[in-house]
């Protein structure tokens, strides 16, 4: 999934520096907006991704106490964000971890055959689903 989350988001960066390209103002206009959303684009991308190489799981605790899985081994606690989503077979969960990285893990799931996923639905209906 997370490969999926880094070319969706690099398919938009893309599609918007079309889109700034395309506006009906003064070419210098367009390519200051260009560069920047490029800049900008590109700083999330790599954040993105290397909070991805950093952190390899996520656990959510009865209490709704999340911990981040290191690349290295051992747990790190980490915040749920406002904007995650749980739905009946798909979330977006964006954490924040201690060093303050923010990003977003989509997960896929059902409950029929992972108990693991029917226990995070109840856990988030538990906590009220917001941070």
């Amino acid at each position: 999934m997370r490969g999926a989350v880094l070319l969706s988001g690099a398919l938009l960066a893309a599609l918007g520096l079309l889109i700034i390209l395309l506006l009906p103002v003064h070419f210098a206009l367009r390519v200051a907006g260009a560069v920047a959303w490029a800049v900008s684009s590109g700083i999330e991308l790599v954040r993105l991704q290397r909070a991805y190489s950093r952190y390899v799981g996520l656990r959510v605790g009865h209490d709704g106490a999340m911990h981040l899985r290191k690349s290295g081994g051992g747990w790190q606690v980490a915040r749920l964000l406002p904007g995650s989503l749980l739905l009946r077979r798909t979330a977006w969960i964006r954490v924040q971890s201690e060093r303050g990285e923010v990003f977003a893990e989509l997960l896929r799931g059902e409950c029929r055959h992972s108990p693991s996923w029917r226990r995070l639905q109840v856990i988030w209906r538990h906590i009220g689903a917001t941070p």
